[in-house]
Formats: C-alpha cells, structure tokens, sequence
C-alpha cells in the first residue's frame, strides 16, 4: 500500500480498528478513510454504497463487526448473527463495485470447531460443531470468509481475511456483563483492590486455556498482510476447491502460539493491579471452549512474529484503563 493511498478502516472506534489506524499512522499513511456509526450505519447497503462510491478506497480493513463474551452472545444471538451478516455482505459487495485493490477481513478464532486440533490450522475450518454460546458470531464470520472466496474465485478479487486470537489493549470495552475476560478481570480486580475486597470471584474452573494476543501486535500483523509482494499475497487468497480439490480458504491466523490458563491469567491480572485478596472461581458459570490455540505458523511463514509479553501488555492495559477513569 502506497502512503499516499486511500484506506477505509471500517470500525475504526473498536479494540481492532483503533488499533489498525494507529499503526497505519504511525507507518505515515495519510488518507484514512474513517466513519463512526453515527455517520455511517454498515447494516445499511445503501449507506455503505454511497460511501464507497464518493471516497472510492483503494483497500479497505474490515474490523466492524457487533462482538462481546459469552454472555453477551448468550443474550442477544439473533442480533450477532443478523448485524455481523449485514455488515460483511454490504462491505464485501461494495468492495468489489468499487474495484477496491485489496480487502482484509477481520474475524474471530471462533470460527473453528470446539474441540478442534491444538494449535489449530487454518485446514481445520469447518471440520466440526461450533462453540454453542458464540455460534451465531462464529457462523456470521465463516460466511464471510466464504464471501471472500467466493468473489475471488468469480470476480478476481483480492480479499484475505485474517482471524486473531482474543485480543485486548487500548480502546477494550470493559463492561463487567458484555465484555471479553481480560478486561473484565481488569476492571473487576481493580474495583476489588479499590473497595478493599477480601476476594474476587472469576467464571468457571479456570482450566480452559486461552490465547491472548495484544492489540497493537494485531494492527502491526494486519499491515504486515496487507503489504506482502502480490506474489506471497497472491499465494494467500485460497485455491478453486472444485478444480484443485484442495481445501484452501483465504484464510490465515494471527497470535502468538502460546496459551495460559484462565486460572493463570487472574492471577497475573491480580498482580499486575496490585490486588492482594483471594481468588474464588465460580463453577456454576460458563467455560466455553476447552482451549483454542492458534497455529501460526502461516503468517510467521511471510516474516511476522508477535513482540509483545502477556505480562507487559497487560500492564499497558491496565494503564490505560486507569488512564481513562481520571
């Protein structure tokens, strides 16, 4: 991508969005194309036609999407799966109206079967049943990776999408009911200490084991793609299945291929928000996936490789939750 190109980052306000236009500024692009929800509404075809049609990007970032943790996705499963659905379809589509050079896709490691292969490939896609309590989320994200596939196989067009594993950092939602477990346990462990609570309860067994990736490590990996030579990008965009008979979606993880338990993260959240009380976990609550461990070895194959610690991205979390109580 040209530094004087036009780049529409959609869902530029979320955890992976704001992150990508950091990274893209930083690196000195300068025409970003960026719209909240207020002035664009993405569920909306003929919002999106517009935009496409007056600002004609030249690659596009898709990282809106409606997301959150289990019980969000346990509460409102219709509105995962119909909001996430429209806006994928009205973003893709007019992609390739606008003729739109290169498109990424931003997904989710949900998207592969629950008791999937540890670490899982990308070949392991639809290979069997989804995690129940993020199903609807899960099957909206495949469907756009079909998409991509699907338009680059009939149109020609270059769309990859990239699935990072679960994502935290600057700009995280950190609602106690709607969102993801690290800040979640930020803000609740920093409420703890705040209050001087003898202990602080946490969902589950803490035995489900989960990767966790920072969020500027993801934006720094997506402009990586996103700049690879048209040969090694090419080499990415999936095969024609009915005449190679291969299986090979435009598809490739982003994380750093280690995990921790859920039981080892509260404790590191613990000590990295000073807190000093006991830790109960709550068995009666949900553990979703048993683990989900990305295999990397794909994207580390084009020359990327995660540089953040587990340890000091979350005391750059931290700092900037705090940052935003001042």
């Amino acid at each position: 991508m040209d530094l004087d190109a036009r780049i529409y980052v959609a869902g530029h306000r979320g955890l992976v969005g704001s992150a990508i236009v950091r990274r893209l500024r930083a690196l000195g692009y300068r025409q970003l194309i960026l719209r909240t929800h207020a002035e664009l509404d993405l569920t909306s075809a003929a919002q999106v036609d517009a935009l496409f049609q007056a600002e004609r990007p030249e690659h596009v970032f898709l990282a809106a999407a409606k997301v959150g943790g289990i019980v969000a996705n346990n509460t409102y499963p219709a509105e995962f799966i119909r909001d996430n659905l429209a806006i994928q379809t009205n973003v893709i589509h007019a992609c390739w109206q606008a003729g739109v050079k290169r498109l990424l896709f931003l997904g989710s490691s949900c998207i592969y079967p629950r008791l999937a292969p540890q670490p899982m490939p990308e070949s392991c896609l639809l290979t069997g049943p989804l995690e129940a309590t993020n199903r609807p989320y899960a099957l909206a994200k495949i469907a756009g990776i079909e998409m991509c596939w699907s338009y680059n196989r009939q149109y020609g067009t270059r769309y990859l999408a990239a699935m990072p594993t679960n994502l935290y950092g600057p700009g995280d939602n950190y609602h106690l009911q709607n969102s993801h477990v690290i800040p979640a346990l930020l803000r609740k462990f920093h409420e703890a200490r705040e209050r001087g609570e003898p202990r602080v309860t946490v969902w589950g067994t803490g035995t489900p084991r989960r990767e966790f990736l920072y969020s500027d490590d993801m934006a720094d990996a997506c402009v990586h793609l996103m700049n690879l030579p048209e040969e090694r990008f090419t080499g990415l965009l999936g095969s024609n299945e009915s005449a190679s008979g291969r299986f090979e979606p435009p598809l490739v993880n982003i994380g750093v291929g280690h995990d921790v338990t859920i039981a080892e993260l509260a404790h590191l959240v613990r000590d990295v928000t000073g807190y000093r009380g006991e830790i109960v976990f709550d068995r009666s609550k949900p553990d979703g996936t048993p683990r989900k461990l990305m295999d990397v070895r794909l994207l580390e194959g084009t020359g990327w490789k995660a540089t953040t610690s587990l340890e000091r991205g979350l005391r750059q979390a931290y700092q900037e939750f705090v940052g935003s109580l001042a």
